[in-house]
């Protein structure tokens, strides 16, 4: 037998220790829970496989919304066969509290599931300790410490994540920008100031997050879709909550089939705004303009990531990318952490830059 056959197959019995097949249906569950389909709401977004002792899937699920079954159970649903004895790989820690549904723990205790392995552990005090209530029951837990597994399920936990500490959204801002830090030129064109992966990944962006917010300038200059697509067009499968905030007047979002809904925040307080979308279940927001927006966002203290596309371009003049954030003395300024800096080079346009930075507290 060789060495990966027998990682494959032989129990592991510490809290860290996953199995090569463990791995691969970690994977698979956390692209169930990524699948589009899923409103935005307060919940986490879960995935789960069900794993035979033979390294068959047994059944698979996945959370699909507020009063909706659990990963947990909506895979021990769909299984084909006999699950006792099964492992259940779930990409958080399974509920141990009883909500609008019952505890996961005791679904799989009912189930005669042998073991389960998670990719990470439930950070809500509500929900948490479902692995030691599954041990104490005789059930073999573990822990994944693949860094891989780990990176993704924080990405998709994030916004939830944030919620349950901050009790707001998480909010990403995003500007595009020249070397002068120009939005648009002196008579307002700014298609395109970057190159199509810079705007390729905008879309990136409005896929993965809940709503996309915009002024009413913005509205009214560019009027925005702000939706999600490919790139020849079409819409993409999980659509963002499309948002104009502010007091101004704008035209209205056009309806588009398959679209997000449209919402009118008649506000110019960001904490306002970001207080009605939590309690609509949005927990991550991507601010997209324009200036007057994103120093709104900025001087409040309600930005948790700035991203900055940065195109090799000079205009001398025109809109600058962000609006007054009140400063008037270079010890007031608002300094920024460069979380991430790397190149978008396209074969038919220009290599901008893109920067991922974090305010610091003043």
């Amino acid at each position: 037998m060789s060495r990966a056959d027998t990682e494959a197959t032989t129990p592991c019995t510490t809290m860290s220790c996953t199995t090569e097949a463990e791995r691969a249906a970690l994977h698979h569950a956390l692209d169930l829970a990524a699948a589009p389909g899923v409103p935005a709401g307060p919940n986490p977004r879960v995935g789960c496989v069900l794993l035979a002792p033979d390294g068959r899937i047994l059944g698979e699920g996945r959370h699909r919304g507020a009063g909706t079954a659990h990963a947990e159970v909506d895979a021990l649903r769909s299984a084909t066969g006999p699950v006792r004895g099964a492992t259940a790989l779930v990409t958080l820690e399974p509920c141990d509290h009883h909500g609008r549904t019952g505890p996961c723990t005791q679904a799989l205790r009912d189930a005669g599931i042998a073991r389960v392995v998670v990719a990470r552990r439930d950070p809500n005090p509500v929900a948490a300790g479902g692995l030691d209530t599954l041990r104490e029951a005789g059930i073999d837990v573990a822990v994944s410490e693949d860094p891989q597994l780990t990176a993704r399920a924080e990405e998709l936990l994030r916004g939830w994540e944030h919620g349950l500490v901050h009790h707001r959204p998480l909010v990403t801002a995003k500007l595009a920008l020249t070397l002068d830090g120009r939005a648009a030129a002196a008579d307002g064109t700014s298609r395109w100031i970057t190159g199509p992966a810079a705007r390729a990944e905008v879309h990136d962006l409005r896929e993965c997050c809940d709503a996309v917010l915009v002024g009413t300038g913005t509205a009214r200059l560019d009027a925005p879709q702000l939706t999600a697509r490919h790139e020849d067009g079409t819409l993409r499968a999980r659509q963002p909550l499309r948002v104009v905030m502010g007091e101004g007047e704008a035209p209205a979002l056009p309806t588009l089939p398959g679209a997000g809904e449209a919402l009118r925040l008649r506000t110019r307080d960001p904490e306002a705004a970001l207080e009605d979308l939590f309690d609509r279940g949005i927990r991550h927001v991507l601010v997209e303009g324009g200036p007057t927006l994103a120093a709104a966002f900025l001087t409040a203290g309600l930005v948790d990531e700035l991203i900055v596309h940065l195109a090799p371009s000079l205009l001398g003049a025109g809109p600058a990318g962000i609006g007054d954030l009140g400063i008037t003395t270079i010890t007031d300024r608002l300094d920024l952490e460069l979380r991430d800096l790397r190149p978008l080079p396209t074969p038919d346009g220009p290599t901008d830059l893109r920067l991922l930075l974090q305010p610091r507290t003043r």
